[in-house]
């Protein structure tokens, strides 16, 4: 259904959309150990006693919401997505329920997109440490606007992946949106595996290794008969490299290989049509560590937000095993009090790189260090969580980090929201007009 030229709501602060508890303060729940009754019990009600789990005694969109998010926590998408279309198809506007009692909030609109927990930007992990008031606009390729929604003081456009037509459709509404808005979704593209790391490839300080968007049909027709895979390095200087569903996230179906016969035992089981090749970088440091570091940028200033330890070479913060060290919590602590004059002054030349490149007012890397010093890029999003669950007895450096973090994003969308600042955009070049045809 096209949506060329389409009305905009009208803004009416009469508008009391439902009310939720949010990703955020869920995941704050599952965090410190609330399984999925648990958290359907902070609903309002225990876990539908129906067979179908999709017919709750509550069917308010509130709650099924709040529930979609609970069952995706839970690990059991095909159900969260259900609960959520259902809830959706009651109302597409909703409300974070705010932690601040102070007056004068911040009115934050969110443009958000049907799906899972990586499709939209996390926002109230941050705006649930300030005093803002989030509300929540769901966006389909298919589904008219509101008539009314909330009036709001700025608009974050908060969708982190869009097919061609919901692309087309954010665009358009980013450019005669009636209040002022932060992140330009023309720049979503660029944030494709393959296609930043071709965009990365000749910038300064970086390292960024060749990835390609393959078929199953390629991958077989090279295990059958050896024949390369376009764009990728040929047999046998492909390995090590590494491999992934397209659509995964979080390291789910992500493999290292090293061999043709670990690339047939990997295809024996994986289920997807498209997948991911990356060369693989040994970014072991000299003690033999692997680190991982995640870095947000909040109008091009580099903020560190946890670094991960471990000897394996697929680093996540909850596999490092940083709860139960000592030694790695240390290190981390002294990462976060040197960054700005130590790792972000070594790669000042690689971070303004990625800005030329990526236009977002707000993204976050993956990111570590190679041995040679280069900035090495994983992957750069919009979705990436930026959160303060961890202890803080085990955790005590990271209160004071996180909130300088929060603040900073706080501090940006009061600037934007200030109808007299000039502030727009940072110019970049699209990242797809970097890359050649």
């Amino acid at each position: 259904m096209p949506f060329d030229n389409e009305d905009l709501p009208t803004l009416s602060e009469a508008v009391r959309p439902p009310l939720i508890h949010g990703a955020a303060a869920l995941s704050g729940c599952a965090y410190a150990g609330a399984d999925l009754n648990g958290l359907l019990g902070r609903l309002g009600t225990s876990r539908p006693r129906q067979a179908n789990p999709y017919t709750p005694p509550r069917r308010d969109p509130a709650w099924l919401f709040d529930a979609s998010v609970v069952y995706q926590l839970g690990f059991r998408r095909a159900e969260a997505l259900e609960l959520q279309r259902q809830a959706l198809a009651q109302s597409t506007l909703y409300r974070v329920a705010s932690q601040s009692h102070r007056r004068n909030k911040l009115r934050v609109m969110a443009i958000c997109a049907p799906g899972d927990l990586m499709v939209n930007t996390p926002l109230d992990f941050i705006t649930n440490e300030l005093n803002v008031r989030l509300d929540l606009l769901f966006i389909g390729s298919d589904a008219p606007l509101p008539k009314v929604i909330p009036d709001h003081d700025v608009a974050f456009f908060a969708v982190s992946e869009a097919g061609p037509d919901l692309l087309h459709r954010l665009q358009q509404l980013y450019a005669m949106w009636p209040r002022p808005v932060l992140n330009d979704p023309a720049y979503l593209p660029g944030l494709a595996r393959d296609t930043l790391a071709h965009a990365l490839a000749d910038a300064p300080g970086i390292c960024s290794p060749n990835a390609v968007l393959v078929e199953r049909d390629d991958l077989d027709r090279y295990v059958r008969g050896r024949r390369p895979i376009p764009g990728f390095a040929a047999p046998p200087d492909m390995y090590p490299c590494l491999i992934r569903p397209s659509k995964s996230h979080a390291g789910h179906g992500l493999s290292h290989l090293s061999c043709d016969a670990d690339l047939y035992a990997y295809l024996r089981l994986a289920q997807a049509s498209h997948f991911y090749l990356t060369e693989f970088e040994d970014y072991r440091d000299t003690d033999n560590f692997y680190r991982k570091l995640r870095v947000a940028f909040i109008d091009r200033r580099p903020y560190l937000c946890h670094m991960a330890i471990s000897h394996h070479w697929m680093v996540h913060y909850l596999n490092a095993g940083m709860t139960e060290s000592a030694a790695k919590r240390a290190m981390e602590a002294e990462a976060m009090a040197s960054f700005d004059t130590g790792f972000a002054r070594r790669h000042a030349a690689a971070f303004a790189a990625l800005h030329e490149r990526l236009g977002f007012d707000y993204y976050a890397i993956d990111c570590a260090e190679t041995r040679d010093g280069r900035l090495l890029v994983f992957e750069a999003d919009t979705a990436a969580i930026i959160h303060l669950m961890d202890p803080p007895d085990l955790f005590p450096y990271k209160p004071s980090q996180m909130h300088h973090v929060f603040n900073a994003f706080g501090a940006m969308l009061e600037r934007r929201a200030t109808p007299a600042d000039p502030v727009s955009a940072p110019a970049a070049h699209r990242i797809a007009e970097a890359v050649p045809a």
